[in-house]
């Protein structure tokens, strides 16, 4: 990588070109011809490709979930688990809540329940009524482990109702669209573990988009669900965003650049770039040209070397991302939390570059460096925040 530290429903609209995914640095990424081009100094790696391919399916603008038919595979969940999902997606609809409570709801019941429709050994008439496991948390049951506040035992056991009584909460939530997953969660269920609804966003979207039509691919857009159009500030039901909307020109290890770990998007000096999906500051800072030197206040050029002023955040399912060439100091500091859509610098040309542009890379595994990294062009589309093809 760097040289950094070690939601009544429409039908949608499409409107998307391909996006991009995951990219990381080797010690030398020269960005010839194009839009330009970096030198990562301090990190190195070898440029074996880890291709993550994209669990996504085409957003169709048919929502409809089909409760009672064939579930989708995941290796993570069975049959009756997907079929909770579907229920749970099933009620948003019928709510007419937006994909993105969706997403967050059955993010959340991954969290508490597994997807499963538990009993409480501590509540004995629960385990009289149907159900798919046992608990022993307080006097909870249910999908989302509801307390007696939510409802009788046999309501609270009922995934349909228990859904309902999510999502009523939910939209209570001022703002909740544009929430990280896990506070909009969190603002619902009150958990003593308020950061452990995050890690199931990823595969959250991944089940809404199997059980409905691509549906975490769409972004709400003048009141409408969009399909692959998340950039300038909206946010794809999945939680991602792309980061600036430009045109994507010098692309990922190709022929004539084997070693370029990530995308070049071009757009004008002083373009404000967002993240692409919430999480935390890993990297803030100039990266020193080959020279060793931290030249990053000034246009850059080819061979000089380096990322210029660059930002790398952790995200979700050990995800990377890396901004680079930036005008000037980022706009966030290391262990800054940022949310989708936050701005966090502006386009620029320092570094290794030739012109103004936004490098951009996708890693996974929790690891900054090229061995993790991935094509952003596909890993983007698969969360509804295509980058676009130049031209």
């Amino acid at each position: 990588m760097s040289s950094a530290d070690t939601e009544p429903r429409r039908r949608p609209v499409r409107v998307g070109a391909l996006a991009a995914a995951l990219t990381a640095a080797l010690a030398f990424l020269c960005c010839t011809g194009g839009t330009g081009a970096f030198f990562l100094t301090e990190l190195g790696g070898d440029a074996a490709e880890h291709q993550l391919t994209p669990a996504s399916v085409e957003c169709t603008g048919d929502f409809d979930v089909d409760v009672t038919g064939t579930m989708p595979r995941f290796s993570q969940y069975g049959e009756r688990q997907l079929r909770n999902a579907a229920v749970i997606i099933k009620v948003g609809q019928e709510m007419k809540v937006p994909p993105r409570g969706w997403v967050i709801a059955v993010a959340t019941a991954m969290q508490e329940s597994r997807l499963l429709n538990l009993a409480n050994r501590t509540v004995a008439e629960s385990r009289n009524i149907p159900h798919e496991g046992v608990g022993a948390d307080h006097d909870s049951l249910g999908l989302f482990q509801q307390r007696p506040s939510w409802g009788s035992i046999a309501q609270r056991m009922t995934p349909e109702y228990a859904a309902r009584k999510f999502y009523e909460k939910l939209v209570e939530v001022s703002g909740w669209e544009k929430l990280p997953l896990t506070v909009a969660a969190q603002r619902v269920q009150i958990s003593a573990f308020p950061d452990a609804y995050a890690k199931h966003e990823e595969l959250a979207a991944r089940i809404v988009d199997a059980l409905a039509g691509g549906a975490a691919r769409t972004a709400l857009i003048a009141g409408e669900q969009v399909c692959d159009a998340a950039a300038s500030g909206e946010i794809a039901a999945s939680g991602w965003t792309a980061p600036i909307p430009g045109g994507v020109g010098s692309g990922f290890r190709t022929a004539s650049r084997p070693a370029h770990n990530g995308v070049d998007i071009a757009a004008p000096k002083g373009t404000l770039i967002r993240v692409a999906a919430t999480g935390r500051v890993l990297v803030s800072r100039c990266d020193p040209d080959r020279s060793g030197r931290h030249s990053c206040d000034v246009d850059g050029w080819p061979g000089k070397g380096g990322c210029g002023w660059f930002v790398d955040v952790l995200h979700a399912q050990d995800i990377v991302t890396r901004y680079c060439h930036m005008v000037s100091r980022p706009r966030v500091a290391v262990g800054d939390t940022v949310e989708a859509g936050q701005v966090i610098g502006e386009v620029g040309s320092s570094g290794n570059s030739s012109g103004p542009h936004l490098h951009f890379e996708v890693h996974t595994d929790g690891d900054r460096s090229s061995r993790s990294a991935i094509d952003p062009v596909p890993f983007m589309q698969s969360k509804g925040a295509p980058l676009k093809r130049a031209g």
